[in-house]
């Protein structure tokens, strides 16, 4: 099993996830007491998201691929940025390092592909989605990417950081992100992306009435696949 290098903290319920999967996912391929070997360096993602917030985005590559030296310096074969929004600076992390770092769009794109969807809706941070780095990756892979509206976009944007990313988690944000996936569906989305980590803290497949793709989830499956490859 190769070493694996995460960079977490960004939020930390939603590192808390990509450990869980991973570790779950690697126990169901090995079986037994298996885990996954992995690296973990965590952020504090309060600096991070003032530098989001200030469009300092140099900035927060540079720390990041701080981070990256230092998970490759202990020996992680591979990398995971333990968010969708900071793949944003994926291409300067990963400029940092030699080995290689798994983006999170790649796998999203194989599986809605495979499901045979062609047209997905987006949700995210609010960078996530009025940006095109996630959906410009997503298109490379011949997917065809819809955003909320900007209103919509404020209400994910909100929830994500003013309640999901401090561990809340209401009922009424839950159906209020169910009006979010039907607008979308009725404005052409086949599958829907859930694009950011904490988003799967608050909805599922149930809330939505075409599939979605948690990206947290297949990024995950991805990174373990890595892992386990033989090289």
């Amino acid at each position: 099993m190769r070493l694996i290098g995460l960079i977490g903290g960004m939020s930390w319920q939603s590192t808390a996830e990509y450990y869980r999967l991973i570790n779950e996912m690697v126990a169901e391929r090995l079986g037994g007491l298996h885990s996954a070997r992995c690296l973990l360096y965590s952020v504090d993602f309060a600096s991070i998201e003032r530098m989001q917030a200030d469009g300092r985005w140099s900035d927060a590559a540079a720390e990041l691929g701080t981070a990256a030296r230092a998970l490759e310096a202990g020996g992680a074969e591979l990398l995971a940025l333990c968010t969708n929004t900071m793949h944003k600076v994926a291409g300067e992390v990963q400029s940092h390092v030699r080995i290689p770092l798994l983006h999170i769009a790649d796998a999203t794109a194989e599986a809605a592909l495979a499901a045979g969807v062609t047209t997905v809706g987006l949700l995210g941070t609010r960078f996530t989605m009025a940006e095109s780095f996630l959906a410009d990756r997503l298109a490379t892979h011949g997917l065809r990417v819809l955003r909320p509206n900007a209103q919509d976009q404020r209400l994910v944007n909100d929830i994500i950081y003013g309640e999901l990313c401090v561990g809340i988690v209401r009922p009424e944000s839950r159906a209020a992100y169910r009006g979010v996936i039907r607008r979308l569906v009725s404005a052409g989305a086949d599958g829907v992306v859930y694009g950011c980590t904490e988003i799967e803290l608050l909805v599922d497949q149930s809330d939505s009435d075409v599939p979605v793709f948690a990206s947290t989830r297949l990024h995950c499956a991805a990174v373990v696949e890595a892992a386990l490859s033989v090289q």
